[in-house]
């Protein structure tokens, strides 16, 4: 089962954001063995990223409006390419500051979902919701419409 790391600056502070999370959480338990790491938001951005770059294991997939963009089934296909490689994949959400660009200069990927800016909150329900449809899409399944 391929391991999926999600490491966010910050925690969930309102009930419906981390009810959808742990929804999603738990649809993704068939197909992933989901580890959400919640770090503490710093005084600065240099200091979040000590503590992100700790956290990264396997391939680091880091979540910035500069990245590289993909359709559902595009994304499906490299969460396919990671799970074909045996290969642990941990996605960083940064703070609503965003990210030191140490943690950048380390992802292997650096993703955008948007030219948009979100939430970070959301951004997390967004996040656990695409890898979900990842998963059926490569699964067959018929969430993905």
């Amino acid at each position: 089962m391929q391991k999926i790391n999600l490491v966010c600056v910050g925690k969930l502070k309102e009930k419906f954001w981390a009810d959808a999370v742990a929804e999603y959480c738990k649809r993704l338990s068939r197909f992933a063995c989901v580890n959400v790491r919640e770090l503490a938001e710093k005084r600065t951005l240099k200091e979040e990223a000590e503590n992100i770059l700790k956290e990264l294991r396997g391939a680091a997939v880091v979540l910035a409006v500069e990245g590289k963009k993909f359709s559902s089934e595009a994304f499906a296909e490299k969460i396919k390419a990671y799970a074909d490689a045996g290969q642990e994949v941990t996605f960083v959400i940064g703070s609503s500051c965003g990210l030191d660009a140490s943690v950048k200069a380390r992802a292997d990927l650096l993703l955008s979902f948007s030219d948009m800016t979100f939430p970070h909150q959301l951004m997390r329900v967004i996040l656990c919701e695409q890898l979900y449809r990842a998963y059926m899409i490569n699964g067959g399944g018929e969430y993905h419409k």
